[in-house]
């Protein structure tokens, strides 16, 4: 029962840790004067920062899935890459604001938004 219980601690530990740190927090940036969309997250021990020519993004995607683990994210779908998720994990957002979000950035940045 002891094991159980330091087991427990750690990862309680763990978890707050996590949470302190706010690791995956970061933010998304695009700027047509440059021609660049920054995304950056905040890693374990460092910043990870991800720059993207906007010439290279081919659609914002939405993807959608519901069931027991449903998922709602938003990402950038761009030519020669895996897509490039630009919502945070776990975090469930609402259907109508992924929407109107997904909408206002295929608009602004001129792409198709796909998924829907």
């Amino acid at each position: 029962m002891g094991l159980y219980g330091v087991a427990a601690i750690l990862l309680a530990s763990y978890l707050w840790l996590v949470i302190f740190l706010d690791l995956g927090g970061g933010s998304n940036r695009f700027d047509k004067t440059s021609g660049v969309a920054l995304i950056s997250r905040q890693g374990l021990r460092q910043l990870i920062t991800v720059e993207v020519p906007l010439r290279d993004i081919q659609a914002v995607k939405v993807e959608i899935r519901e069931g027991l683990s449903p998922m709602r994210r938003l990402a950038l779908r761009i030519q020669g890459r895996r897509d490039l998720p630009l919502s945070r994990v776990g975090e469930p957002i609402p259907l109508a604001d992924l929407e109107s979000t997904g909408a206002r950035l295929a608009r602004f940045l001129g792409v198709p938004l796909e998924g829907l």
